[in-house]
């Protein structure tokens, strides 16, 4: 808020109203400038919240709930909201015309979303010359591979090779956990390693398509 007469924003409230109606609040204060003395009126209205559909992804399940939001902001894939069950980030919004990377609160249908309460769980293919072993690991969120990290998986010792991501295939580089969609590796004959992901193991596969 500032004063109409000098915009200074040095302003003492003297009395505030606060009214309430099923799609608004609306607060009414009596001001005064402490730069010039003048005292004026002024009101802010804002839109009560709404309650969104919301469907958050936990891995292989999905659940069902909702979120309340304010009808005039936008909302982005990518950010994160705060949902009943903790920190949601968005993948998707759906509109009345379909799905859309951003919208007006008021016109979203449903917002679809991922857990970041919940570990991260990943792919990991190994190589075997034609023959692949795949498994699906969870680790911490901001836990990091990088590609040429040597892992131990059982009883395999493996060199990354690509880390496959939500957007991209990285030979060089590294990427985060809550990123990274597959890592893909090769065995090696050594026995040294940077880690061991064996504990991290939630399930195994013999049939995989190799990139």
């Amino acid at each position: 808020m500032e004063c109409p007469i000098c915009g200074s924003d040095n302003i003492t409230v003297l009395k505030s109203k606060e009214t309430s109606s099923k799609s608004k609040h609306i607060n009414d204060y009596l001001l005064r400038c402490n730069e010039c003395e003048h005292v004026f009126k002024d009101r802010v209205t804002q839109r009560n919240p709404i309650s969104c559909r919301l469907i958050v992804s936990e891995n292989e399940n999905s659940k069902k709930t909702s979120i309340k939001l304010y009808p005039d902001e936008v909302l982005k894939c990518g950010e994160v909201l705060l949902a009943d069950d903790g920190q949601v980030k968005v993948n998707s919004i759906e509109t009345k015309e379909g799905r859309r990377d951003s919208a007006l609160v008021s016109d979203i249908k449903t917002i679809w979303a991922t857990s970041l309460e919940i570990p991260a769980r990943i792919g990991l293919s190994i190589d075997f010359g034609g023959k692949v072993k795949s498994y699906k690991l969870d680790l911490n969120r901001d836990f990091e591979i990088n590609t040429n990290d040597i892992i131990r998986i059982e009883d395999y010792t493996l060199k990354v090779h690509i880390i496959k991501t939500g957007s991209k295939k990285l030979s060089t580089g590294s990427a985060r956990a809550d990123v990274i969609k597959r890592v893909y590796t090769k065995p090696i004959d050594l026995k040294t390693y940077d880690y061991n992901l064996t504990d991290n193991i939630v399930q195994i596969n013999f049939k995989d398509d190799y990139y």
